[in-house]
């Protein structure tokens, strides 16, 4: 399953990467965040590895992140991998004409097991969950606004 997702904020591109590369402010943005553990390399490196870890519902879901490029302001690239699940993410982010930042995001998930079924039944919910991410992320840091508050 492949999609594209887009969102402008309204700040300066040095402001959002800032914000973007900065894995504390992950929790104030990533509803269900709870931690990230470096596993190998140096963090956001390219081939670096991050055990993630997110409650979704009852559950804790641990995914481990690899860097796959990491040209930032321009580009950041990465696959995530979790129990019958592995998302290749390719993330943009282009200045525009008024001095805010364009953040598009292509996603493309492989599914195994179990989750085949969901990605069949319900493929909106992981371009859902990708909007609000994304949505929380501009609200962030154009308000300052935490998912925890």
């Amino acid at each position: 399953m492949k999609y594209t997702s887009e969102i402008k904020i309204k700040k300066p591109l040095p402001e959002v990467i800032k914000k973007f590369s900065n894995p504390d402010n992950m929790k104030h943005w990533q509803r269900g965040f709870i931690s990230m553990t470096p596993i190998s390399g140096n963090l956001g490196d390219k081939g670096s590895k991050n055990m993630l870890i997110y409650k979704m519902g009852k559950r804790e879901i641990e995914m481990v992140e690899t860097i796959v490029e990491n040209k930032l302001p321009a580009i950041f690239h990465a696959n995530y991998s979790a129990k019958g699940v592995y998302n290749i993410q390719k993330n943009s982010f282009k200045e525009t004409e008024e001095n805010h930042t364009l953040w598009i995001s292509q996603n493309e998930f492989i599914f195994s097991g179990f989750m085949k079924l969901m990605g069949l039944f319900m493929p909106g919910a992981f371009k859902k969950q990708t909007n609000q991410y994304m949505k929380d992320f501009k609200n962030f840091v154009e308000n300052n606004q935490s998912v925890l508050d």
